[in-house]
């Protein structure tokens, strides 16, 4: 007889009714800011390390441009992007996700690859990652996911449990699971990987009309990646072979850069396309919206101090200029919050004064004053009020997005887009990957998944399953576990399933 589940609360004893979807304006969005639930629960995890960062706590940086070389005025009136030839300034940051600073750069884990561009309209940031998907599409369950990707809080040592049992009960993990075990998910260098938006964003243009897109920024260096039995040995033999590789090419002269490429769809386009195009854990498939090249980034200057310019770098979704927007994507919304919420708690409320993060082209004028660490002049004998007779600085009409429709009752909505998630990442096994891949990927699956308890191997062997039965059925055999019953489990709801291997 299991025991009796006792009821989820906030911080302050209050229950809470859902803990899988955030409270939003219809079924796909926005959130509501009201969803106090979802504010405390990011507020808390973004303090939960001191002074680290919480994820991506290693990388490493480097100064460089980027260049337009097709125009895209069409789609987006954001200045930095408003001819060809157009330079602008760009200091990026790659790194880990789940490790801690001194782990190895070789380890099984996404790759951040963050963009800040020094725009004459301020600063823009493109923060994403190597991987065009992630393992969840609501924020709601961000700070539970890290939670399994780091120690256990009873014996500090990394758990196969925690990290399998997480994602066998959360199935729209599949298709980002199955990229991370393939090789791509230890590229052998940040020069040899691309990097990506991930979410979709708004651009729009000088008229008010608007488009959908997502950035690819394709390495110019080729892919190239690690077996397991390769980032296992450099592990060992040189923990931090990516941040040497980085720094010496840039040293040497070799400068690395990436082809920026944009999917872009129009609302109509939008509406009607196949794929959920706010759903994180989904492609938008080449052959349906084919990329256009956009520009060139290039990096070509180390850093002189990594503490002063690359451990204090701090990037933020809500970093945009005119011409750029959000979308109502949910994980994307819940990182626009916890990005600049996590830096003011790890540098502090005035981190946008540190030198890398400045912007050096349109400086700072707003109300926000004192603080600590405030470094300039506070504003000076300025009104620290608006409205104001002064001549303080004021809002600009022009700078207003596009709106666009939304409409829905405010609730917890189950998601409900008419596809699933198994589509895309059986796709992918079946059709993308090649038969030595496919051999990699269930080997790194067997070995990783080999040391969670049976009944995960199974739920989550399952969960392949779904998503194409030679897949399943190849992981169940490598874990020695009976493919019927493998079957059976599959055939379940999530529900159904979670209950039939529950402990």
């Amino acid at each position: 007889m299991s025991e009796k589940k006792r009821p989820l609360t906030t911080a302050f004893g209050q229950p809470v009714g859902d803990d899988q979807h955030s409270l939003t304006a219809g079924p796909r969005g926005p959130i509501l800011m009201q969803d106090y639930h979802v504010l405390e629960k990011l507020g808390h995890f973004d303090r939960e390390r001191i002074p680290e960062r919480v994820v991506h706590a290693k990388g490493a940086g480097a100064y460089g441009y980027f260049e337009v070389t097709a125009d895209v005025s069409q789609y987006t009136k954001a200045k930095f992007l408003s001819e060809v030839g157009k330079k602008t300034d760009v200091f990026a940051r790659f790194s880990t996700v789940g490790g801690e600073r001194g782990s190895a750069d070789a380890a099984r884990d996404p790759r951040g690859f963050a963009l800040k561009f020094y725009t004459e309209e301020g600063n823009y940031d493109m923060v994403g990652n190597n991987t065009p998907v992630f393992f969840i599409r609501d924020v709601i369950k961000f700070p539970d996911f890290i939670h399994t990707q780091k120690r256990n809080p009873a014996t500090n040592l990394p758990d196969p449990d925690m990290f399998w049992d997480f994602l066998s009960l959360t199935p729209e993990s599949a298709h980002q699971v199955t990229v991370l075990f393939s090789d791509r998910g230890t590229p052998a260098t940040y020069r040899n990987m691309n990097g990506y938006s991930s979410h979709t964003y708004k651009w729009y243009n000088a008229a008010g009309d608007y488009f959908w897109v997502q950035y690819h920024f394709k390495t110019d260096q080729g892919i190239k990646n690690l077996t397991r039995q390769e980032s296992e040995m450099l592990k060992g033999k040189d923990p931090d072979h990516a941040t040497r590789d980085l720094h010496n090419a840039i040293a040497q002269g070799d400068y690395p850069s990436w082809t920026l490429e944009m999917q872009i769809l129009t609302p109509e386009q939008a509406k009607d396309f196949k794929w959920d195009i706010l759903d994180i854990t989904k492609v938008w498939p080449h052959g349906e919206v084919p990329p256009i090249k956009v520009g060139k980034l290039v990096l070509n200057r180390n850093p002189v101090n990594y503490f002063a310019e690359v451990e204090q770098a701090a990037f933020c979704p809500g970093n945009l200029v005119p011409g750029i927007a959000i979308s109502p994507d949910k994980m994307l919304q819940g990182r626009v919050f916890s990005y600049h919420d996590t830096h003011i708690h790890r540098l502090g409320p005035n981190y946008h004064l540190i030198p890398v993060n400045q912007a050096k082209h349109h400086p700072e004028n707003n109300y926000q004053r004192d603080g600590f660490m405030r470094v300039d002049d506070g504003g000076g004998s300025g009104p620290n009020y608006y409205p104001n007779s002064f001549g303080g600085p004021a809002p600009d009409p022009a700078a207003q997005e596009p709106a666009i429709p939304l409409e829905g009752d405010g609730d917890h909505y189950e998601y409900a887009f008419d596809n699933d998630d198994f589509v895309q990442p059986g796709n992918l096994y079946r059709n993308v990957m090649t038969d030595e891949a496919r051999e990699h990927l269930v080997g790194n699956i067997v070995d990783h998944l080999g040391g969670a308890a049976k009944r995960i191997q199974e739920r989550q062997a399952a969960v392949f399953f779904k998503c194409d039965a030679d897949y399943g059925t190849k992981v169940a055999q490598g874990l020695g576990l009976d493919v019927n019953r493998v079957k059976e489990l599959a055939a379940m709801s999530n529900e159904q399933r979670a209950a039939a291997t529950a402990k």
